[in-house]
């Protein structure tokens, strides 16, 4: 008997590792032959830690599971609900950069490879580095940390630069409030990512790379060492690609968790040992990145998804999505639902969808308010906008960005003044210092939010004129982007800020 126990960090903060001892001192009493196998999750939280015994060729999922249930769990006596294919919320999904997670043994090269894995690196082993671009290019990829940048233009400037060595950087630094795709996959197919990396090597011409992890996921970081480890032992990584000839190895490196590390130019930065402030734009980290070196960096669901395009072709990856947003994006559904967890769709679905229907409206069962989508510097998009298709030219045209792909929900008691406040105090707070509209305007933002709370009516003006300046001024995207949830606030629901006026009055 087979019982798979995630070891996802949800999972586990919910006593999945209660349940797992649970299980295996019940075998142990009952003289049972059981493998425990430590998968990733499935991505339904709500239901976590979720349990799936593999009997007769099935595998039936219980859940929640707590470790006093599991003598009824070997019993017979809980209520199974059916194949995990069989939920509705996973049925609704087109998992293809997720297709693995939660259904293999995370550290079982030969598991994954039975599910599909390696098969996109075999094609890739075949092909020259022009052909590795251009299929990159035609499967519509685009940056999924955020930025929606196309990946295949990113690499062609990387391979066509001229160079003694070059890098491939796997920014692992999810920082965002309400993401957890990345964690996922690391934790629960983290031979994808490595195959990522290693097409993306041979793609450009790179024979190191690195993925560079927040100090905050230890399991992730535990289970990614494991697999790259695993990896270089059976000639997946190391002097000799899969018997291609190429090099390519990698490393796992761990910071301080910094949020303005996740941006590009400050993650290399700490990378080499430095102190993670902004650097300038250009020289572009494509020509001059890791240690001036021409360096690739990508996002982890970005590298995680290449494989799939290689396995099934650009043009069956391409045909998924809506207008210039090709493929899949991983909705990471977290706040105050019902149903919150990892979602992955195609491109085009409404944000309406998403929230009632997917996510089942607010676990309170109050009326939404507002999602906050793309982390603590996307817009709040409240319930006039629910129309907005999940696409990053709708979402910008709507006054807002999809970013990582975070959706955070509000119901209506939220005070929408007190999240603008937060979402100032959190640029303060996070800010590199290396320029002044974001180091000193946060600051002020934080002050000015504070005069309209206490009843000054020409605080909005100057508000608005700081955001602004904010937005053309800033280096990069974390005081770039903080006007969009001040802003959108301010303007989407104005009578949180004149009630706190007149309250003051």
């Amino acid at each position: 008997m087979r019982i798979y126990v995630p070891l996802d960090s949800a999972a586990k903060a919910l006593g999945a590792d209660a349940v797992a001892d649970a299980i295996a001192h019940e075998a142990a009493l009952r003289g049972l032959d059981v493998q425990i196998i430590r998968n990733g999750s499935r991505g339904m939280v709500w239901l976590e830690p979720l349990v799936e015994i593999e009997a007769d060729g099935r595998r039936l999922a219980y859940g929640p599971v707590s470790a006093a249930d599991v003598p009824a769990l070997m019993d017979g006596r809980l209520n199974s609900l059916g194949t995990v294919e069989d939920i509705p919320f996973f049925a609704r999904q087109t998992r293809l950069t997720f297709a693995r997670c939660g259904l293999i043994d995370p550290l079982d090269l030969d598991d994954y490879a039975a599910h599909g894995g390696l098969v996109g690196l075999r094609r890739a082993v075949a092909m020259d580095s022009a052909q590795i671009v251009a299929e990159v290019t035609a499967s519509g990829l685009r940056g999924r940390g955020g930025a929606g940048f196309p990946t295949g233009i990113k690499w062609k400037t990387v391979a066509e630069a001229v160079a003694d060595q070059k890098y491939i950087v796997c920014n692992a630094d999810e920082g965002d409030s309400g993401t957890f795709a990345d964690r996922m996959i690391m934790e629960g197919d983290p031979f994808t990512l490595i195959e990522g990396m290693a097409i993306a090597a041979l793609g450009v011409g790179a024979t190191r790379g690195y993925v560079y992890m927040r100090s905050e996921y230890p399991v992730a970081i535990a289970v990614l060492e494991q697999a790259v480890a695993i990896a270089r032992a059976r000639g997946v990584l190391g002097p000799d690609v899969l018997g291609s000839g190429r090099a390519f190895d990698m490393q796992v490196r761990v910071g301080a968790g910094a949020y303005v590390c996740g941006e590009e130019t400050s993650l290399l930065n700490s990378l080499e040992g430095k102190r993670g402030t902004v650097r300038a734009k250009p020289p572009l980290p494509a020509l001059e990145g890791f240690l001036g070196k021409p360096t690739v960096v990508n996002n982890v669901i970005s590298l995680a998804t290449v494989p799939v395009i290689f396995e099934r072709g650009a043009q069956a990856y391409a045909d998924f999505g809506l207008g210039r947003s090709r493929g899949t994006v991983t909705l990471q559904i977290a706040g105050n639902v019902a149903r919150g967890g990892l979602f992955e769709t195609a491109f085009g679905l409404s944000l309406g969808e998403v929230v009632n229907d997917i996510a089942g409206g607010t676990a309170t069962g109050r009326p939404v308010k507002a999602v906050q989508v793309g982390g603590p510097l996307g817009a709040y998009m409240p319930v006039s906008k629910f129309d907005t298709a999940m696409g990053y030219e709708d979402f910008d045209a709507a006054g807002g960005l999809i970013g990582h792909a975070g959706l955070v929900v509000f119901d209506d008691s939220a005070d929408m003044l007190q999240m603008a406040r937060f979402a100032m105090e959190f640029c303060a707070i996070e800010s590199c210092g290396k320029c002044t509209p974001c180091r000193i305007g946060a600051v002020r933002g934080v002050e000015t939010i504070d005069r309209i709370a206490a009843g000054d009516p020409a605080a909005a003006a100057l508000l608005t004129d700081l955001c602004e300046t904010m937005k053309d001024g800033s280096l990069c995207a974390l005081g770039g982007f903080t006007p969009y949830p001040v802003m959108s606030a301010l303007t989407q629901f104005p009578d949180d800020f004149a009630t706190q006026r007149e309250a003051a009055e």
